[in-house]
């Protein structure tokens, strides 16, 4: 094999590709990148390890095609640091050559042999425009379960239905949901598949800045167990997690008694202020009234805070509390220069969604739903 590629190209392919493989492979062969050089000019990278796969291709001088396989982070971080200079990479013997300027490496190569078949991506079921698609996993993402307890909470549930895309995901103290449209490939599109958060969100970010992002859902009860993603010459798919996500649509309230509206980057810096002082796992509390909303935290012989910003209140006034990080997260994505929260009781849950202006209409395409903490008194 040997081939000659810009090194920005190379820098760039190789990041992208190494960014999902794992610090400790389950067999050694999965600390590789898998390079295929084709003489019609391009030159392919693949990682894999069972769970998720990456692929991308680029542009590049091929005198001799074939396949390598050598240590991705190594590649990748002599890539990153050679000189602004095309590279030329070649087999010699065991090794792999590259040249790059006067920097000369040698990398050992891995057994190809030995690799596994990456999977076969399905065909395109449909494309999202990038920014939406990267905006809604942002959204969601943040209320996955981080931790192994449940695993089924860790990912986002994806449901299709038609030109409708509903995305869901909840650690059991708030739940977010966004819908969007989409361009399906068939009119009836009717999926559900639950795909890892942690995933979905590296993936959005990694291919968000595209145009759009083409789904490869595979058949519908075919039971691959696979998703794929596409943008432009980037492909990546991940194996789907298992199992029945419970039913926690729930949990939005039927009813709204109280409804406040809130400047959103004033709400944000003032819960951060406040928050300074609150300690570990102990609530921020939120006292609406008419024209105002009052934020607290600390309270007896505790460090305290307070702060007031401007809000319109309809219904009755409330105070209620909340997890002062699972508050700013809900905030920091929501994207609308307005915070609607709408109430029941202080002690149900408390539903948070944007609107573009203070007198205007709620913007219901994402809404966070925020579990209240007891505070006393």
């Amino acid at each position: 094999m040997k081939f000659r590629v810009e090194r920005d190209v190379l820098s760039e392919a190789v990041a992208w590709v190494v960014r999902g493989l794992s610090s400790r492979p389950p067999v050694p062969v999965l600390a590789g990148v898998l390079l295929t050089a084709d003489p019609e000019g391009t030159l392919t990278f693949s990682a894999y390890d069972y769970e998720v796969s990456a692929t991308v291709t680029v542009e590049a001088e091929v005198s001799e095609g074939g396949q390598v396989l050598v240590l991705g982070r190594l590649l990748a971080d002599i890539a990153r640091n050679l000189p602004a200079k095309p590279v030329e990479v070649s087999t010699d013997g065991p090794k792999v050559s590259l040249t790059c300027g006067s920097s000369r490496f040698a990398l050992i190569q891995m057994p190809v042999a030995d690799y596994p078949q990456l999977p076969a991506q399905a065909e395109t079921s449909g494309s999202v425009p990038g920014d939406a698609f990267t905006q809604a996993v942002n959204q969601v993402s943040i209320a996955a379960d981080r931790g192994d307890t449940l695993p089924i909470l860790t990912g986002v549930r994806v449901q299709i239905e038609g030109e409708r895309i509903t995305m869901l995901a909840t650690d059991r103290y708030r739940l977010a949901q966004r819908e969007l449209t989409w361009s399906p490939g068939s009119p009836d599109a009717d999926h559900v598949c639950l795909i890892p958060a942690r995933t979905l969100s590296e993936t959005a970010k990694s291919l968000g800045a595209s145009a759009a992002v083409e789904l490869s859902l595979g058949a519908a009860g075919r039971g691959d167990g696979l998703v794929g993603f596409e943008a432009g010459r980037r492909r990546t798919t991940t194996r789907l997690l298992d199992g029945e996500y419970p039913k926690v649509t729930s949990i939005f309230p039927s009813s709204v008694d109280s409804v406040a509206v809130v400047d959103t980057q004033s709400f944000i810096e003032a819960v951060r202020r406040v928050a300074l002082v609150a300690e570990r796992n102990t609530p921020v509390r939120l006292r609406f009234t008419d024209g105002q909303l009052a934020i607290e935290a600390g309270t007896g012989d505790d460090a305290q805070g307070s702060e007031a910003v401007e809000a319109t209140l309809e219904g009755p006034e409330l105070e209620i509390a909340f997890n002062p990080q699972f508050l700013l997260d809900g905030l920091g994505v929501l994207g609308q220069p307005y915070t609607r929260l709408s109430f029941t009781q202080p002690s149900r849950p408390a539903v948070i969604s944007g609107q573009a202006e203070l007198d205007g209409d709620a913007d219901d395409s994402y809404r966070y739903v925020l579990m209240p903490v007891r505070f006393a008194g």
